[in-house]
């Protein structure tokens, strides 16, 4: 539900571009849009999505039942109204200022936050029962995620940092971290179980998950200043988060190596399966989305793509092309063995072409986009030839939005004829081996 809310708001703002009359009342302004957008898509899909997979994979990892099923329940429901709370009031005009992916209101974080806890409560309770005293490394990632995450969500909130530059600081610490300690470690937790179980095959290096666990810790926190170089923030300090971009090389290529080398030899099983497809393609855009993060921290690089559509394309081609396709894969693999029915093959192919062409185009129209606005800004030209450059590349970008609305149409559809009642039938071991 919420997939379909967030990203038909993202769609009315992608055909803005090309046609800023649309939808003039101000529940469709583009500000108030952009914001349900991106705190829908981060907090209502993506969190919901993968906090499910973590107990899923918690629970199955450690060979035991989930543990308190009810407070599981009660941080489903604490997710889901603190989506509500946070969508309506941003439709309504009320925000927490400018604060990119934090624009919630405070009543709504909260709520997200207790539900943060409680889904942590219940992973934490179910590894704690495991059979056998080693932790598998996908529950390390889910875990960190967890604990990280709330001590970010704490930390946003402190008032002393929310004035001048200790409000900048904190927001490239938090909008960063979102992503690479909460969404990125819940995503390769996810693949660390999923996909050796669909492959029935173990994972190729146990030490690179560990190197890339411990990597990620060591390297990711600080590295949301590169958003903010050429700032009144310490040169030093943005030079330091350069610094620790490159050594994001390290667990980015750790694990995704390690992934592709899990899947060496098993081409033939990933083509004849309807999930891996999509996990292959997380994975491929982890390493491409990571290490083009890394390339775009350079200040040379920075003086021409930050602030353009570049960095749009950025975003997309991590929350979207990593997070969401490694979070479709995990559900079309893992939610049949819940439910004991799968999806139609012709919808997952629909679903899957759809989502990987219109995001692979949305990627590139907007890196071409944003490379023709910084080029022409720098080259001092006035501000709306920028613009006559890139509208022809924002129509593009709305085309490709619309195939990528499609796929989550026929994916919520898939959803429904794997959960809804009906006659169950065997398993048809598409998905990969038995999960």
């Amino acid at each position: 539900m919420w997939l379909l809310i967030t990203t038909a708001a993202g769609l009315i703002i992608s055909f803005k571009y090309s046609y800023p009359d649309l939808f003039t009342s101000p529940w469709f302004s583009f500000g108030r849009l952009r914001a349900i957008h991106t705190n829908g898509t981060f907090y209502g899909w993506a969190s919901m999505a993968l906090v499910g997979c973590a107990i899923w994979v918690a629970a199955r990892s450690s060979g035991v039942n989930v543990k308190s099923p009810r407070v599981a329940w009660l941080s489903l429901w604490l997710f889901n109204v603190a989506a509500l709370v946070g969508t309506i009031t941003l439709d309504l005009g009320l925000n927490n200022g400018n604060q990119e992916y934090r624009e919630w209101i405070w009543p709504a974080a909260v709520l997200f936050l207790c539900a943060l806890l409680s889904a942590l409560v219940v992973v934490f309770r179910t590894v704690a029962s495991r059979i056998g005293d080693d932790i598998y490394i996908a529950n390390w990632y889910t875990i960190g995620g967890f604990i990280f995450t709330i001590i970010l969500g704490v930390t946003a909130g402190v008032p002393w940092y929310q004035h001048g530059l200790g409000q900048v600081a904190l927001q490239g610490f938090y909008m960063h971290n979102a992503v690479g300690m909460w969404f990125t470690f819940l995503a390769l937790g996810t693949t660390y179980y999923a996909l050796p179980k669909l492959l029935n095959r173990p994972i190729y290096s146990y030490a690179l998950g560990v190197l890339g666990f411990w990597t990620n810790l060591l390297f990711y926190p600080v590295i949301g200043a590169h958003h903010y170089e050429f700032s009144p923030l310490p040169w030093w300090f943005q030079t330091l988060a350069i610094v620790f971009s490159v050594g994001m090389l390290v667990p980015v290529w750790a694990g995704s190596g390690n992934f592709f080398l899990t899947m060496r030899g098993r081409w033939g099983t990933v083509r004849r399966s309807y999930a891996l497809p999509f996990l292959a393609v997380g994975i491929g855009y982890y390493f491409v989305g990571s290490t083009q993060g890394t390339i775009e921290a350079f200040r040379s690089l920075q003086n021409i793509w930050h602030l353009t559509s570049f960095t749009v394309g950025h975003s997309h081609a991590t929350m979207y092309g990593f997070i969401t396709f490694v979070a479709w894969g995990a559900i079309y693999g893992l939610l049949p063995s819940a439910t004991g029915k799968e999806p139609p093959r012709i919808a997952v192919g629909i679903h899957f072409w759809l989502a990987f062409i219109g995001v692979t185009g949305y990627v590139v129209v907007l890196s071409i986009a944003g490379t023709e606005q910084g080029l022409r800004w720098a080259s001092g030209d006035p501000f709306i030839a920028s613009v006559e450059a890139a509208a022809p590349l924002w129509l593009a970008r709305a085309v490709t939005g619309t195939m990528m609305f499609a796929a989550h149409l026929v994916f919520a559809y898939n959803v429904w004829r794997m959960t809804a009642p009906r006659h169950v039938v065997a398993p048809s071991g598409l998905r990969g081996a038995t999960v």
